[in-house]
């Protein structure tokens, strides 16, 4: 368990944030710019100390102020990884790897050196110096040193904010990798929702250094306080099912979800594997009766557990599919005419198409490698 409660005040700021979650797993701090996320960070890693308040992992206090302890920064075995890769531009790539392994001196060497180059894909650039790497292998070479450092704890600020959508791309998939193979604990900075949707197995959602709200990746996705943030275009809920077929020819995969099915395009699905999917509340669409003889292929059925205001003239539904919960933007009038409202029973129709882009791979369970 990482349990994190802080106070700090700074000028025109102040941070007051509490949150409790699961390790190992990836805590996404999510928020928008100024929000306290970095903050947050840097009072755990002890590159600021705090007004009150404590960090502790597993069986390890960081520090208590109340307790009066407080390990030095330098002791605490935190990997951190920054917005721009800080490599030492007279290292070569493996000369950065190792210094990570030198700070690990008697340290038992849970993750080798050859690990981290066949995790990040290295190899073909261990000679290279960093003026020699695009922006997203300089960013894979800080986590390999990072992680060489045999951290209890890796701390990401913000690690992809510098580089263009291609580059982001390319990092994602490392760390994904990263999260469902090694057995640590990380915190992942960011106020983009999309690289939160590929990673996080716990959400802490930051407003003017406050907590808003907490819980799993799917609990946040339904809250009002992420909708404020993401804005109307991204609300919808974010839940987990299981390939159960996969047909190449198409580039469809079937993916159950409830009590439903979805055909999504993921030609390179495996039959078995877990994803995670997005539904975008503006791509649901609601019958009261089975659908018959239309275009659209996924269908899940599913009970109206509330109906609230969204924008002008239109409601968010929340529907039950069978223990996950979709949300659907639907106009008032709609809803008057459809004679929705909770305990109704409905249809959720999704166009395979609008899932292309959000079908990403669900973070593996705890010892499930």
């Amino acid at each position: 368990m990482l349990s994190v409660a802080l106070r700090k005040r700074r000028e025109g700021f102040s941070l007051d944030v509490a949150f409790d979650a699961p390790t190992p797993g990836v805590v996404a701090l999510f928020g928008r710019s100024g929000c306290g996320k970095s903050t947050t960070v840097n009072l755990i890693a002890g590159l600021l100390e705090p007004d009150e308040g404590h960090a502790r992992l597993d069986n390890l206090t960081l520090f208590d102020t109340r307790a009066g302890s407080r390990i030095p920064a330098e002791r605490r075995r935190i990997g951190y990884v920054f917005q721009d890769a800080r490599l030492f531009p007279h290292f070569s790539v493996a000369g950065n790897l190792r210094y990570g392994q030198k700070r690990a001196r008697g340290i038992e060497q849970r993750i080798g050196f050859d690990q981290v180059v066949e995790l990040l894909g290295l190899a073909p650039l261990l000679e290279r110096r960093p003026h020699q790497l695009s922006g997203g292998e300089r960013q894979r070479v800080a986590l390999g040193r990072a992680l060489l450092s045999q951290p209890r704890l890796l701390l990401l600020d913000e690690p992809l904010a510098s580089l263009d959508v291609a580059r982001r791309d390319e990092v994602l998939p490392y760390l994904e990798a990263l999260r469902d193979q090694l057995s640590l604990p990380m915190i992942y900075v960011s106020h983009q929702f999309d690289e939160v949707l590929r990673l996080a197995t716990h959400v802490v959602l930051l407003e003017a250094g406050r907590l808003v709200a907490q819980g799993s990746l799917e609990e946040v996705s339904l809250r009002p306080e992420l909708r404020a943030i993401v804005g109307p275009d991204a609300v919808g809920a974010v839940v987990d099912g299981t390939v159960t077929n996969v047909d190449t020819t198409r580039g469809l995969a079937e993916i159950q979800i409830g009590r439903g099915t979805l055909h999504v395009g993921a030609r390179e699905a495996r039959i078995g594997a877990k994803v995670r999917v997005q539904f975008l509340a503006r791509d649901i669409i609601l019958a009261t009766q089975p659908p018959d003889s239309i275009s659209v292929r996924s269908s899940m059925e599913g009970v109206i557990e509330a109906i609230a205001d969204d924008e002008a003239d239109t409601k968010l539904v929340r529907v039950d599919i069978g223990g996950p919960v979709v949300l659907a933007r639907v106009t008032s009038a709609a809803v008057d005419a459809l004679h929705l409202q909770p305990g109704s029973r409905v249809w959720v129709l999704v166009k395979a198409v609008s899932m292309r882009g959000h079908t990403f791979t669900a973070p593996l369970e705890p010892g499930a490698r």
